[in-house]
């Protein structure tokens, strides 16, 4: 289970970049994840969009409806199950993200004001359909590669 929450000022992302984002963030994720491309995992994610007014919203101590146009300011938050998320393959993620966000929305790199965080939950600090969740149950879904999977046991000492 991800979710990727995009938190924008309103009106800043189109219909049509939300659908494409909807993709491309949830692949910006997924491959390093599971290590490989799977489209039968996307099912394990979802992306929200958060808009907010430009007077909920300052950055530099000043909100946004004070600035004036042209400050392009968002934040993707990232949360994914325990597993093997080493800096590096963190790293991946972040820079997978950003890049999905320029060419959605037609940029050729990212805004400097545009921030992700990256959370991991810990293992057994997720649940739904009425239970905990874990990635170990996960890793004989078909979905993850050998190397990916021995990476996570490793990772969560299983």
């Amino acid at each position: 289970m991800t979710v990727i929450t995009v938190n924008t000022p309103k009106g800043r992302l189109s219909l049509e970049e939300r659908r494409a984002l909807a993709e491309t963030l949830t692949d910006a994720v997924l491959v390093p994840e599971v290590g490989q491309f799977a489209p039968a995992a996307r099912v394990g994610f979802q992306v929200h969009f958060v808009e907010r007014e430009s007077d909920m919203v300052a950055i530099g101590g000043r909100l946004l409806a004070d600035t004036g146009p042209g400050l392009d300011v968002m934040v993707i938050d990232v949360a994914v199950m325990d597993g093997d998320w080493r800096r590096e393959v963190r790293a991946e993620v972040i820079e997978r993200v950003l890049a999905a966000m320029a060419e959605a929305c037609g940029l050729p790199e990212p805004s400097p004001a545009w921030w992700v965080n990256f959370r991991v939950i810990d293992e057994g600090s997720w649940g739904s359909s009425g239970a905990v969740l874990s990635v170990l149950s996960l890793l004989d879904s078909g979905v993850f590669t050998e190397e990916k999977i021995k990476a996570i046991r490793t990772a969560l000492d299983a």
